[in-house]
């Protein structure tokens, strides 16, 4: 698959991804959520690399990891931190944000990754790839903004903060990711697995506080989404992992791409959970539609 189809193919999958994370985080304890939905993820992957290594040569090459060496798992580990973090933002301002508003400010981050992917890998865009990027951008921003008009107040509400903080980091691990499956040539699924399991292995610790109550927290309450949100995003992200493999794929393009996902969290937002719209949403999202139609013809 051209990195381009992947970068929206993924962006689908994500959309499902995020729809899934707000049905599971409503009213519901945050850190159960994120320790039993990445159990699931390190479960299929811990599966994976158990057959490889008791049967080697059984399971397709898209599926086989690598053998790494003690500095190439911290390399990887690393990568899990950044996310960790990246997460526990993130959740925390989605419960009590509406999903229509929180997917766009989440979406923001091309601009971070945009300004690191020129600063930072010295990529260049075409004119028409820059103008899809910025449109999109643009669309984002204009989408976020609407938000006042539902009460939520950008600089003086801590969830959009979270939120932001989780964006950040997000981009930061795009970059980071860009390196490790570009510069340092590790392979889709290595990077894929070993970052499940060692995502588990950070919010392991935020589990037994939970359940120890060592803070003040809400009581859990189990959903099929649960799981779904992990089973989505290694779809999404395999895909996703494919496409920054890709030595022509750019990295500000991509992630402007993969940050569709919005448009299906908005349509769900509204359907699924009765989040509501109005005109400055509604032009919003056409920004967004346009925009990757100029960034997918440049």
């Amino acid at each position: 698959m051209h990195w381009i189809g992947a970068a929206l193919f993924s962006a689908l999958i994500l959309g499902v991804y995020e729809l899934c994370t707000k049905h599971a985080i409503r009213a519901n304890a945050v850190f159960p959520v994120l320790f039993y939905s990445t159990l699931t993820g390190a479960a299929v992957w811990g599966a994976l690399l158990a057959t490889d290594f008791i049967a080697p040569n059984v399971l397709p090459h898209s599926l086989v990891t690598d053998r790494l060496t003690g500095l190439q798992h911290l390399q990887l580990a690393f990568k899990s931190a950044i996310v960790s973090l990246s997460w526990i933002f993130t959740y925390f301002g989605l419960k009590h944000l509406p999903l229509s508003l929180g997917s766009p400010i989440r979406a923001t981050s091309p601009i971070v990754v945009l300004i690191g992917a020129v600063l930072i890998l010295g990529e260049r865009l075409t004119l028409l790839e820059l103008l899809g990027v910025l449109t999109t951008i643009a669309s984002f921003i204009g989408l976020s903004v609407a938000g006042r008009g539902e009460g939520v107040h950008f600089h003086r509400n801590k969830w959009v903060w979270f939120l932001v903080g989780g964006t950040v980091l997000g981009a930061m691990s795009a970059l980071y990711a860009r390196y490790l499956l570009g510069t340092a040539r590790f392979s889709v699924p290595t990077v894929q697995a070993w970052f499940s399991v060692y995502l588990l292995v950070f919010f392991t610790p935020f589990m037994i506080g939970w359940q120890r109550r060592w803070w003040p927290r809400n009581e859990f309450h189990w959903r099929w989404s649960i799981p779904s949100i992990a089973l989505a995003l290694l779809a999404a992200d395999y895909i996703y992992f494919s496409a920054f493999a890709d030595p022509e794929a750019l990295v500000s393009v991509v992630m402007s791409l993969r940050r569709g996902s919005t448009l299906v969290a908005f349509a769900g937002g509204l359907w699924f959970f009765g989040e509501r719209t109005d005109l400055a949403k509604t032009l919003a999202v056409i920004g967004i539609l346009v925009g990757i139609a100029l960034t997918v013809l440049g």
